[in-house]
């Protein structure tokens, strides 16, 4: 059973599973039941809402719905079990969808998500982008929240503070002695192969711009998996910045060192939502606090 009008379960559908094809699958319906319930709200709203191409998006104007949409999902969900429970387990329902930044999955943040699903049923589709771009999946509608390194709201939206993440460099001893023997500095940064998680992680650019100054352009492998940074900097591919939390394995056993213990860089962490009242979102919002209480520094 569904509260939320059907032509709006079937553009979010359509958005979620990216094609007609497979909303039409998720909704027991045809693909042409699902654009015509679409065109439909296209008509009533007179504006055009999902760019139709694989895989589909929604336009400025789906976004700006799709961001209304979200909060009624969560809500429909809570009235559906408190009004027929015997329909509506949490289990067999809909994804909650969350974007987070993928330090923080690798961290502190699956204990979390996994207390919520085996306390309430829920489900998870996660969203995973660096910490400073995780709030456009919030801002263009794709998730109820997100994990950001963006302390301001978004209009409509909820902000509250976790923690900071901090971050070592590290490398091998052998890379270490070898770029670094004579300390950090703007020579040894411009030799010194970096290790990036992707083009829009800035983090290493930022803890270099606190040593020095200087325009530096580094070699630089781009390797976007978080555990994967310790392996590849333990293999002497390069130095990079990497969560205290995760590297004391492998500084303990001594394939890594922390290049300068007296420096680090700490990301502060927030969780945004939409400004609803929902027990959904209250209970997210106290765990994944509880969560970055046993491993964010306050």
């Amino acid at each position: 059973m569904d509260l939320i009008h059907p032509q709006l379960a079937a553009f979010a559908a359509v958005l979620e599973e990216t094609s007609f094809e497979a909303a039409a699958r998720r909704l027991s319906v045809t693909s042409s039941a699902v654009s015509q319930r679409i065109k439909a709200l296209e008509d009533r709203l007179g504006q055009v809402l999902v760019v139709r191409q694989t895989p589909c998006r929604p336009t400025p104007a789906g976004e700006r719905l799709l961001r209304r949409v979200r909060p009624m999902q969560a809500l429909e969900a809570e009235a559906l079990a408190d009004f027929l429970p015997e329909e509506s387990t949490a289990a067999s329902g809909h994804p909650i969808a969350i974007a987070v930044n993928d330090d923080s999955l690798a961290t502190w943040l699956l204990p979390a998500l996994s207390m919520l699903h085996r306390g309430r049923g829920y489900l998870f589709d996660l969203h995973v982008d660096d910490q400073d771009h995780t709030l456009e999946f919030l801002r263009n509608g794709s998730v109820l929240g997100a994990i950001t390194a963006e302390s301001v709201p978004l209009k409509g939206c909820e902000v509250c503070p976790l923690g900071a993440l901090r971050y070592r460099a590290i490398a091998s001893p052998e890379f270490a002695m070898h770029y670094f023997g004579d300390g950090m500095d703007a020579a040894a940064f411009a030799l010194a192969p970096l290790i990036v998680f992707n083009r829009k992680d800035e983090l290493q650019w930022r803890f270099m711009r606190r040593i020095t100054r200087a325009r530096l352009k580094p070699p630089i492998h781009y390797m976007p998996t978080s555990t994967g940074f310790i392996e590849a900097a333990a293999l002497g591919l390069g130095w990079c910045l990497a969560p205290e939390s995760l590297i004391k394995p492998a500084v303990d056993s001594g394939r890594i060192v922390v290049i300068d213990p007296g420096r680090w860089l700490d990301v502060p962490l927030f969780w945004q939502h939409a400004a609803v009242r929902s027990s959904t979102l209250q209970q997210i919002t106290q765990v994944l606090r509880q969560a970055a209480d046993k491993v964010l520094l306050k």
